[in-house]
């Protein structure tokens, strides 16, 4: 490995030391990118380990966990509950809390994850990810209730995720600007490789679910539909539409050459609110994109300040370049 290379290991240390002069959350960051690592490795080894197909059991969320899913969500707890840096956790595919193992060190910090986001694309060997967010837990509490971990997004201390791709991707931000690191198989480290990464404010490109299109509102019809119009249309520009249906690849594309990703309300899903999770999707998307130079928005007001009001809350969700997200919420403020 060249010696100039920076690990995130180095990087965070650098980042932690100047803003808040000790290293427990680089500590508690060193865990959670441990996990990813070991999650990297049994997404990529998929059916040579037997990690493919249903677990024939659903999540709180009522969807059908795959094997992976229950096994990254594993490996996420077992990697993080004793390292003295938490005081809890809370999970995507878990109903309540996870209660840290009684005499295990606790931490000031709460850690919020979606252990294995697009897990419908794995038996395809389409990108998937995970999602996570780091919360200061309050004051003089040790073994946080779902109370504690209900926070808006602006009090998030860090927010990531790693994408398993054709290399395995490492994003987050501290709140001084996102940074990205791949992981290098050869020495199990992941190396700084996309410093200071920004979203155009412009974009001619969109991601949604278009196969819902009857069910989405008024104003995010006529938005896909001025887009689909092309040249001939209002906005005198072609565009391209993209749909993974894995956030983590969704947002990653937009991070690397901007474009707008949406997944907002319709009629079938808002009696839920929306369809992805506040605490385990939108909220730290939101801070990286915004960190980024992005915004995100539900349509009516900013996603970051929404205050939670459930551990598994849904929202509707519009994220990325800022011009193009400004021009949709226009549509829903008229």
């Amino acid at each position: 490995m060249p010696l100039n290379r920076t690990t995130v290991t180095h990087f965070l240390i650098e980042a932690m030391r100047e803003k808040h002069g000790h290293g427990n959350l680089t500590l508690l960051l060193n865990d959670v990118i441990t996990a990813c690592k070991v999650i990297s490795d049994q997404v990529n080894h998929g059916a040579l380990v037997g990690a493919l197909g249903s677990a024939g059991s659903e999540n709180v969320q009522g969807e059908t966990q795959k094997k992976l899913d229950i096994l990254s969500n594993e490996i996420f707890l077992r990697f993080n509950e004793v390292g003295g840096h938490l005081a809890g956790m809370a999970s995507e595919e878990m109903d309540d809390p996870y209660a840290l193992p009684e005499g295990a060190p606790r931490g000031k910090y709460l850690l919020l994850f979606d252990p294995l986001d697009g897990s419908s694309n794995i038996d395809v060997n389409v990108s998937v990810g995970t999602i996570f967010s780091v919360l200061k837990c309050p004051e003089g509490v040790t073994h946080p209730e779902v109370k504690d971990f209900l926070q808006p997004g602006t009090t998030q201390v860090c927010a990531g995720y790693a994408l398993y791709g054709p290399s395995s991707m490492l994003v987050l931000t501290t709140g001084d600007g996102v940074n990205g690191f791949t992981l290098d198989q050869n020495i199990g480290e992941f190396i700084l490789t996309h410093p200071g990464m920004t979203i155009p404010e412009d974009t001619r490109e969109f991601a949604i679910n278009a196969s819902n299109s009857r069910f989405w509102e008024a104003p995010v019809q006529r938005y896909v539909e001025e887009c689909l119009a092309g040249t001939d249309g209002p906005r005198k520009e072609n565009f391209n539409m993209r749909w993974i249906a894995s956030m983590v690849a969704e947002v990653h594309r937009i991070l690397v050459r901007g474009g707008i990703f949406m997944y907002p309300m319709d009629e079938r899903m808002r009696s839920k609110g929306g369809k992805l999770r506040l605490m385990y999707e939108a909220n730290p998307m939101a801070f990286i994109i915004e960190q980024a130079g992005g915004a995100c928005s539900t349509g009516r007001e900013r996603i970051m300040t929404l205050q939670p009001t459930g551990l598994h809350q849904r929202v509707p969700v519009i994220l990325g370049s800022k011009n193009e997200v400004e021009r949709v919420v226009s549509y829903h403020k008229e």
